[in-house]
């Protein structure tokens, strides 16, 4: 067992045996009906909770790289539908952040540090062969204003989403915290 996963493990019981997680009941709906979407950077595990005034219990949240929905009928947007009629929210908001990692993604360097990683040339030849294109699917984006922009339009106008459902955006400052609201979802 890796010096991490042993940490873990040991803190888990202590936490478990003190009852620790009596703080943090609560049920599975959440208390202020809002989905947040945003990005998995480590800077805003608590600080975007904080800044926006949620606890445990108040929003769902869904993590990925950049906060973004790159396909309407990908995994991000699956969670929305579920949490939408699920699990009672009933408004979206979509919180990119300034100096993303996503930015400045690059695909060719990515795939490079996975052939260097173990994965073979043959998976890479297979995959763009089957009509996945890495770079393609490996990208980020320019502007983190005009990424939210994208990711609330995706949502607006999907298929399976009521007529009227707000859907918000937002770009988070990962060092103070400072929200700028880039799209009201109640504006017509």
């Amino acid at each position: 067992m890796s010096t991490h996963l042993s940490s873990i493990m040991e803190h888990n019981r202590t936490f478990v045996e003190n009852k620790e997680y009596e703080a943090y009941r609560t049920s599975k709906f959440p208390d202020k009906k809002i989905i947040i979407i945003t990005c998995m950077d480590t800077r805003l595990t608590e600080l975007l909770p904080k800044a926006m005034n949620f606890k445990n219990g108040d929003v769902k949240l869904i993590k990925n790289a950049g906060g973004i929905i790159s396909q309407p009928f990908g995994s991000v947007m699956r969670s929305v539908l579920v949490a939408l009629y699920e699990l009672s929210a009933d408004e979206v908001i979509v919180v990119g952040h300034h100096e993303c990692g996503m930015a400045a993604l690059n695909a060719d360097h990515m795939i490079q540090s996975m052939i260097e990683r173990g994965v073979s040339e043959d998976v890479m030849t297979t995959l763009e062969n089957s009509g996945i294109k890495l770079t393609k699917w490996l990208r980020g984006f320019d502007n983190v204003t005009a990424a939210v922009e994208h990711t609330v339009n995706i949502i607006k106008k999907h298929p399976l989403l009521p007529p009227k459902f707000p859907v918000h955006g937002m770009v988070i400052d990962p060092t103070t915290g400072a929200l700028d609201l880039v799209i009201d979802g109640y504006d017509k």
